[in-house]
């Protein structure tokens, strides 16, 4: 890939000579430096997968097994699992990504609001199912706390891919995708 860089030399002492000493330099950016200017765009869809995934693994434990001690348990394993990994994304996002978009792009700011206010509502949903979870909630129940996750979950992974991909893709951040997108 090139860039093109105007120089301007500091020497100049006239319009014309100012001109005159204006060069056009082509630089090559490395493929490792343009990977790393779109690999946050990337990271945070194949999060959002993973997290997907993780909900479908939820419900498939849920529906193959009717009795509830025993989808309670599986519960206890996948939901926490899932629980954990979705609030550590956003708990991320919220810490070190959402904060370095905003410096970057402080037109965003609203866009962020209103994700980390998906990011608290989701907290809460998920919270409500840890607590049907551990009192053994009928199998109807789980399916409704899950569907309702998965609802809020989907507006927000398409509503953040719609607004900050393309922004993401040159996001200069140095920081560790664990930190800024969660442990998955």
């Amino acid at each position: 890939m090139l860039v093109a860089v105007r120089v301007r030399h500091g020497g100049a002492e006239s319009k014309e000579h100012d001109d005159a000493l204006v060069a056009t330099f082509a630089l090559s950016v490395t493929g490792r430096e343009t990977t790393r200017l779109i690999a946050w765009s990337r990271e945070l869809r194949a999060v959002h997968t993973r997290l997907r995934d993780a909900l479908n693994l939820t419900r498939k434990a849920i529906a193959e097994d009717g009795e509830v001690a025993v989808a309670s348990r599986e519960l206890l394993l996948y939901c926490r699992g899932f629980c954990s990994a979705l609030n550590g994304h956003h708990r991320g996002e919220d810490l070190v990504l959402f904060p370095a978009l905003a410096a970057a792009h402080p037109h965003l700011k609203p866009v962020l609001a209103t994700l980390s206010r998906d990011h608290s509502m989701l907290s809460y949903l998920l919270g409500e199912l840890d607590t049907a979870v551990d009192r053994a909630a009928d199998p109807g129940e789980l399916v409704r706390h899950l569907d309702g996750v998965a609802a809020l979950m989907e507006s927000h992974f398409a509503y953040e891919e719609r607004q900050l991909l393309s922004v993401l893709e040159t996001l200069n951040l140095t920081a560790d995708t664990h930190d800024a997108l969660g442990p998955l």
